[in-house]
């Protein structure tokens, strides 16, 4: 159909009023469940135990904490960094939302369960660990988390011989982003990541390569496509929010001339790709109108009509592969848009159906675990598919075609094909895949459309 077409036919079934308060609570307790290392004593995920509390680096170093990336058990700390930084993002931009909904401090938690263990990776100022445990090996066992592994798991250190700009870079941005978070209610931790974030962000800056060259086993995972140059104007951006130095704005702006991201047309905002993030940012924190420009040549691109198909219940359908993580993402950056003054009515307009086709408006049920109609049962995920250890587990997990015994509780899935068709089939990873970035820019919307609200 034509865009008005399209906008017609979907006009009434996006107009159920949705408790954002509790899709945010949610969407936290699956930060929860994803957890790695010793659990705290007020854990909320009661069938989730503590589990590869010996993780070690290669002298020894306590590396447990951090997240399980998805349905199994690596911790890939470029999604990982990704997912902090645009968790961080929406709470600073809606925090409003987060106060209104009490949800403010188990967001804080969300956030430092990453940073503490970013810090714990960052042993030196040219050292730091990017990844532990091995994606091949881990997909070939499905099982429950173990407290202990049976042998300790590889852990990969980037170093200056063995650089890797992407996941340094944004992991500095996370930290960077975190450190404001944190400013009022902890400031000598915000000053702690604050450390962090410069050194690694020389770190990234200083030795550039292409970090998959330097972990093979990412290859088949989180390998950068786009490469690192978005990453370090994004690094470079964060830095001069939470510091207000004119040196990383300077910094910031001359890589982005220098690495021509004007004139890329990112397929959203995500892991791979901050481009877009990194201009909505420049535009929040400049008065160049080519920032607000770019990012408006950025939306306009996935409103029907533009650059992307719609299903024909009206999601934009941007990648097979996560379709529901591309249009949250995108809906995101559209949010922040309108806030600056561009296009809002339609930017608002346009995320709100996005955001609501995911809560279940489309009329085919939700696809956030535990909420709204119809929600999935089955993901793709170890954890929540076995039961609690000792009790043993198998790949007869994956195949039961019953639900998961644990319910996870706020995650949101892959999504439908092109043809708005889902199947609820854990065996099915494309459509049932659960990961960490999969809820944090549909999270960080979820909070803007709550402080709209407001």
């Amino acid at each position: 159909p034509n865009p008005e077409e399209l906008l017609a036919s979907i006009s009434e079934t996006f107009s159920v009023r949705h408790d954002y308060g509790e899709v945010l609570r949610k969407s936290l307790l699956f930060y929860e469940a994803q957890r790695s290392g010793k659990l705290p004593a007020n854990n909320r995920v009661l069938w989730r135990k503590s589990a590869f509390v010996d993780d070690r680096g290669l002298n020894g170093e306590d590396l447990s904490g951090g997240y399980f990336d998805a349905g199994d058990y690596v911790k890939f700390n470029l999604p990982m960094a990704f997912t902090t930084t645009v968790l961080s993002w929406g709470v600073l931009a809606y925090t409003d939302a987060y106060n209104a909904t009490d949800q403010l401090a188990h967001a804080h938690s969300a956030i430092k369960w990453a940073t503490d263990y970013f810090i714990k990776c960052h042993v030196k100022k040219y050292e730091y660990y990017a990844q532990v445990g091995e994606g091949v090996i881990d997909h070939l066992l499905w099982r429950s988390p173990p407290r202990n592994s049976t042998r300790h798991r590889r852990a990969f250190k980037l170093t200056t011989t063995s650089p890797g700009t992407e996941v340094v870079a944004e992991t500095a941005a996370a930290m960077a982003a975190a450190s404001v978070v944190f400013r009022s209610v902890n400031p000598s931790y915000s000053e702690e990541l604050i450390r962090h974030a410069r050194d690694l962000y020389d770190f990234g800056n200083n030795y550039r390569e292409v970090y998959h060259r330097s972990i093979r086993d990412v290859q088949n995972f989180y390998r950068s496509y786009s490469g690192y140059k978005d990453e370090l104007a994004w690094a470079a951006s964060w830095l001069y929010f939470a510091t207000e130095e004119q040196e990383f704005l300077t910094d910031a702006q001359a890589k982005y001339n220098e690495f021509n991201l004007d004139n890329r047309k990112p397929a959203g905002f995500h892991w791979d790709d901050k481009t877009a993030g990194v201009q909505l940012l420049l535009a929040q924190m400049t008065s160049d109108p080519k920032f607000n420009r770019s990012v408006e040549q950025f939306c306009d691109r996935f409103l029907p009509g533009g650059d992307f198909p719609y299903t024909p219940k009206g999601l934009v359908f941007i990648q097979e592969w996560g379709v529901l993580r591309h249009a949250a993402g995108v809906a995101f950056i559209c949010m922040g848009a309108a806030n600056l003054g561009v296009k809002p009515e339609i930017y608002r307009d346009f995320a709100k159906r996005q955001i609501h086709y995911m809560l279940g408006d489309s009329g085919l049920g939700s696809y956030v675990i535990g909420y709204g109609p119809s929600p999935p049962t089955r993901p793709h995920h170890r954890s929540s598919s076995c039961p609690i250890p000792p009790a043993p587990c198998s790949f007869e997990a994956l195949r039961n075609p019953s639900s998961n015994p644990h319910v996870l509780t706020g995650a949101l899935v892959g999504g439908p094909d092109g043809n708005d068709r889902f199947t609820d089939d854990r065996r099915n990873h494309r459509s049932s895949e659960v990961a960490l970035d999969y809820n944090a820019a549909f999270q960080s919307a979820v909070a803007g459309l709550k402080y709209l609200e407001l």
